[in-house]
This record gives structure tokens, sequence and C-alpha cells, in this order.
């Protein structure tokens, strides 16, 4: 029996990675990142399909490309690649700012709207996207990252509800992620005052680590999360 598809996108590291290594044995996997070399090696049972989302031509493809090539057994999609360039607003170049716009949330949105054609055929399916803490706290110097987090839980809240409105008997359910400050390269480069700062702001008094986040997803797609819909989950030690 074929083992149900699951989209990583951002696959290569981080988080990433992290899952796709939670998923490899239940699923057949299609590991995404921006561009093929980024894997060093994939099992032949799993997929490679890679774009460099801050190019319009490259995403448009690419949704094509999951139409066409694993639109009759997708199951799931994981939103998880993004970006970050951390500053001050107003020193921002407006190419990060674009980067940031289109790899962290036109191109979930435009993902997100290829599998809900798929699963508006099949009947079934699950889309998770990868927030994080500062959509909802806010963060200095992240912004426009924290903009688009926040955009990402709208994004699933919003899709819940239109799933169910265009299909009355179906099982699609669409939910987001928002994890707190996790031990990832994109956390490596934050000055160890700040890592300190918040440190002292999480009960659980750790980080947390990319497998905590890994764990949940796996959860998420399984049949015992069911009835978890539209909602975003916070997955943060209890950051306040």
């Amino acid at each position: 029996m074929n083992k149900k598809k699951v989209l990583i996108t951002g696959a290569s590291r981080g988080l990433g990675l992290a899952i796709s290594k939670k998923l490899a044995a239940d699923y057949t996997l299609i590991l995404h990142a921006s561009k093929e070399e980024s894997f060093k090696s994939v099992d032949k049972k799993h997929h490679v399909l890679c774009a460099d989302f801050a190019d319009d031509k490259q995403l448009d493809d690419f949704c094509k490309r999951l139409k066409k090539e694993h639109g009759d057994d997708l199951y799931a999609v994981i939103n998880n690649a993004g970006v970050t360039f951390d500053k001050p607003l107003n020193f921002q170049p407006e190419r990060e700012i674009d980067a940031m716009l289109k790899v962290n949330l036109r191109a979930p949105i435009l993902i997100s709207k290829t599998a809900m054609k798929i699963f508006g055929l099949s009947g079934t399916g699950v889309i998770i996207n990868i927030s994080s803490v500062v959509g909802e706290s806010g963060n200095a110097f992240q912004s426009v990252y924290a903009a688009t987090k926040a955009g990402l839980v709208a994004l699933s809240r919003s899709l819940a509800q239109e799933a169910a409105a265009l299909n009355t008997e179906h099982n699609i359910r669409v939910l987001s992620v928002s994890p707190g400050f996790v031990e990832t390269d994109m956390t490596d480069s934050i000055p160890g005052t700040i890592k300190e700062k918040y440190l002292n702001l999480i009960p659980a008094k750790r980080f947390g680590k990319a497998d905590d986040i890994a764990d949940t997803i796996a959860f998420l797609l399984s049949e015992k999360a069911s009835y978890i819909n539209g909602t975003n989950i916070h997955i943060n030690g209890g950051l306040l």
C-alpha cells in the first residue's frame, strides 16, 4: 500500500529537517529547498521539488509541478520555509522586505491554494503553517517577519472556515503552529545577551528543540488530532 504524501517546505535544515526525519518512516515525503544541492542524500521513496520562493516564476512552476506530479495522493502540506532579516524597519532595504513577504507569506498562500484544489477533489487533507511566537508578541527589529507570521495564523483560521463552507462533507483541516525560541541555525545568530533575556521569560527555563516541534507536527497529522482545526498551537515552553 502506498504511503500518504506530505510536502515539507524548507526541509533541508532547521525545523524542516527535523520534521522530515520525524515523518520519514510513516509518509512519502516531498522535500523542498531553494536548490537541490541542499540535500546531501534522499531516500529513493521520497521526492525532491525545489524552487526559490522569492522568485515568482519559480513559485508558480513549483505549484504547477506539485499538482501535476503529486495531485493524486497528496495528504498534507507543511508550510515551513521562511527567511528573516533582523534590523530596524527604517533601515530595512525593500529587497529584504519583499523577500520576507514572498517567502514567508505569498508562497504559503499559493501553495495552500494548490493544495485546496487537490484536497477539494479527494475530500481529505491537512495544511499546517509554521508561524512564530513573534507573530503574536511582536519583536523589535523583526517587524516585517512578525507581520508575515501573524498573517499565517489568520490565513489558517480563515482557510479552515473556507474549507468547511465549500465542502460540506470533507476531512480538510488547516491550522498553524507557533514555535517559541527553538535551537536552530536561525536562532544561533541571536546575541547571547538577548538569548539570556528571553530565557528568563520562559517558565520551562530552556529553549525548545527542533524535535519538540516535529513531534507536535506528527501528532497533528494523525487521526488522533482529527478534531483540531482552525487554531494556532503554541509550542514555547510557556513564554509570556
